[in-house]
């Protein structure tokens, strides 16, 4: 007897034996129980988790003999004719290689008949994805309401490509991928009923070159099987897998912490003399750095039985969480960039030494800042206003300088001439939170005029050289009431919200304690021009139509009409200008103010419109003119209407109005819509 595979000759054969998929055999299990039997089934997954598998175990359950059940008795003839693939009614049809409309046809034409010797007749469509367009065309009707006797499975590794119509007529399970733990758990038993030595680390490193797919895990263990002569050990799996050594990727880090650039190269020479594979020791660096990200945030998600746990524990306390955050995006993205390096070692050996370079401390920019000394000096800023809620405010006037230029302080011989600037009016009745934020800002209060543009003094001469003092002369600072400056204390922080204003004035220099004010008198505002008179609307009255039963209402009929395209444009923007009944045939007259609107067919299709609404024979006549009652106009000015209602709620609203008053918030013109 030949060889038959681990893949084949261990699948299972029950939903109880099913490894992986407990939530789509709980749904299963319950539908068969209750009898809720669908017509059509889709499962979907990638390779090698089941879908085939479930397919044969549900055909079973549907023709098993003792009845419908979700546990076969795996004995009978129909169960083990199944089992054995031999089963008449039990058809598998690979669509890849059946694909066309023909082949589709014939099934169908076949699934007619009653079963010859079963309860059910079953089709399972494997790879259903790559049926063409007509061929999903041509099982709608039949997919959607089957014979009794005839049950469908499609199976797919690509559920995007089929069409959504197919797709609701199914009863969709989506396979995950097989995690590790469940594959070790099932070689374990396989292996075991083999009478196979393993090691378990050896399992795990097969279940994860298996990626999820239960069935490319038991190719691997045939394989290791052979590869090993009998014995599934770490070893031979590695040598087999070319999985790299997990010591490598530690030294590495070692390395790395210790911050020795000589080290991470001698690691990756020695991968180099044993031709490992650059790319698969990134990508298991990454896993590494995630293990140990772990460790650091969870310690309970790291698994027990990893051969280097010990290893993944103690850098975990080597590092910072932003390291580790830092290597990883470094090693996902040197993993990606190795196809434009000059070579794979020059790409990884790179990827060591950016971690290396850019870890705080190590060849950055403190490096080159402990090295430079504290020779260099930042750049001065330019002077900020500071500003204070004082009742009198004191100027020290001085030539407005480019941001990028510090301000030219005055000469000590000739210091810059005060202006005295009036004081603010009360402030009585205003909220603390809005005097403090005016205070801020240096805005005038409410009810104030406006302020006139500050006056300038006449320059100060010439700046002394740079280590001439910045503070402003004793004169200017002496003009601020003692008094103020007890009272309201001057914040040495600018606000954020002054810092980034675009429209502030320049920067001046205000003494400690002081604040600008505004003027005694009033600013004069320019009369805005007189706006131009409003042209005069022809008042809008309708004209019934007693033979037509209709009010005259022409916008409101052109609104409703089931026209589209130019038809209802001509309809939305034209005037009634009057309705007149000729024998059977109703003439509008209607005045249109573009010529186009009447192009492409538009009236007769307005006309069969008017005609089907009045059931009457309608004719439409059309002059050039200005059309003003229209029902584009009706609904422009609905939408202005709500627009100004709206706002007057908002404007009115109680919150909307304590913002305004309180903490002088404005409202941004043309920022409110209707909801």
């Amino acid at each position: 007897m030949s060889y038959q595979v681990l893949a084949r000759k261990y699948r299972p054969k029950s939903f109880e034996t099913l490894v992986g998929q407990e939530h789509v055999v709980r749904a299963l299990t319950h539908a068969l129980e209750q009898q809720r039997l669908h017509h059509a089934y889709l499962f979907t997954g990638t390779r090698g988790v089941g879908k085939t598998t479930l397919s044969r175990i549900l055909a079973k359950s549907f023709n098993c003999v003792t009845g419908i059940t979700a546990h076969a008795c795996g004995q009978c003839e129909a169960c083990t004719a199944i089992d054995a693939g031999r089963f008449v009614d039990y058809i598998e049809m690979d669509a890849a290689s059946n694909r066309g409309v023909d082949e589709m046809a014939q099934l169908l034409e076949q699934a007619v008949y009653a079963p010859s010797n079963a309860r059910f007749k079953v089709y399972m469509i494997d790879e259903v994805h790559m049926l063409t367009n007509h061929a999903f065309n041509a099982m709608l009707k039949t997919l959607e309401e089957p014979p009794e006797h005839v049950k469908f499975i499609l199976a797919t590794t690509d559920p995007q490509k089929i069409p959504v119509t197919v797709l609701s007529r199914c009863l969709q399970f989506n396979l995950k991928q097989m995690p590790a733990g469940h594959i070790v758990g099932h070689l374990e038993n396989i292996l075991g009923q083999e009478n196979i030595a393993f090691e378990a680390l050896a399992l795990r490193l097969l279940a994860q070159g298996a990626h999820g797919s239960m069935r490319d895990a038991l190719s691997l263990t045939d394989q290791a099987i052979a590869y090993a002569a009998g014995k599934v050990s770490l070893e031979a799996v590695q040598g087999m897998l070319g999985a790299l050594d997990q010591s490598y990727l530690i030294r590495a880090l070692d390395a790395l912490a210790a911050k020795d650039g000589a080290g991470l190269l001698a690691v990756a020479d020695e991968m180099a003399a044993r031709s490992l594979s650059y790319p698969a020791a990134l990508q298991d660096l990454g896993v590494l750095l995630h293990r140990i990200a772990l460790a650091q945030t969870v310690p309970a998600a790291v698994p027990e039985d990893l051969p280097e746990r010990a290893d993944i524990v103690r850098l975990a306390g080597l590092f910072d969480a932003e390291e580790i955050q830092l290597f990883y995006q470094i090693a996902v993205h040197g993993r990606n960039e190795l196809g434009l390096a000059p070579d794979e070692y020059a790409g990884f050996s790179m990827t060591l030494l950016r971690m290396l370079a850019f870890r705080p401390g190590v060849g950055g920019a403190e490096a080159r800042a402990s090295s430079a000394g504290t020779s260099a000096t930042p750049a001065a800023r330019p002077p900020v206003a500071r500003l204070s809620a004082a009742p009198q405010a004191a100027v020290a006037s001085a030539p407005v300088m480019p941001p990028t230029q510090p301000a030219p302080v005055p000469a000590p011989q000739a210091p810059a001439q005060v202006v005295q600037v009036a004081p603010p009016t009360s402030r009585a009745g205003m909220s603390p939170a809005r005097a403090a934020l005016e205070a801020a800002r240096g805005l005038k209060s409410p009810g104030t005029p406006a302020p006139k543009a500050m006056p300038t003094a006449t320059p100060a001469p010439a700046s002394p050289p740079a280590s001439a003092p910045t503070q402003p002369p004793a004169s200017v600072q002496a003009q601020a009431p003692v008094q103020a400056r007890q009272e309201a204390p001057v914040s040495e922080s600018v606000p954020p919200w002054l810092d980034s204003a675009p429209d502030m004035p320049p920067p001046y220099e205000f003494a400690d304690g002081a604040m600008p004010a505004a003027p005694a008198e009033a600013a004069v505002i320019a009369p805005a021009a007189p706006a131009a008179p409003a042209k005069a609307v022809r008042p809008f009255v309708p004209q019934a139509v007693s033979e037509l039963g209709w009010d005259g209402h022409w916008p409101k009929l052109a609104a409703g009409l089931p026209v589209r395209g130019v038809a209802q444009q001509l309809a939305q923007q034209s005037e009634l200008v009057s309705c007149e009944i000729s024998g059977n045939v109703a003439v509008f007259n209607l005045r249109i103010s573009v010529e186009t609107l009447r192009a492409a067919g538009s009236v007769d299709k307005l006309s069969a419109a008017l005609g089907e609404h009045f059931s009457r024979t309608v004719r439409v006549e059309t002059v050039i003119g200005g059309a003003e009652h229209t029902a584009n106009a009706a609904a422009v000015e609905a939408r202005e209407e709500l627009q100004r209602e709206t706002e007057q709620k908002f404007h009115n609203d109680p919150f909307v109005q304590n913002l305004m008053r309180e903490f002088g918030a404005t409202i941004v013109p043309g920022s409110i819509r209707p909801a």
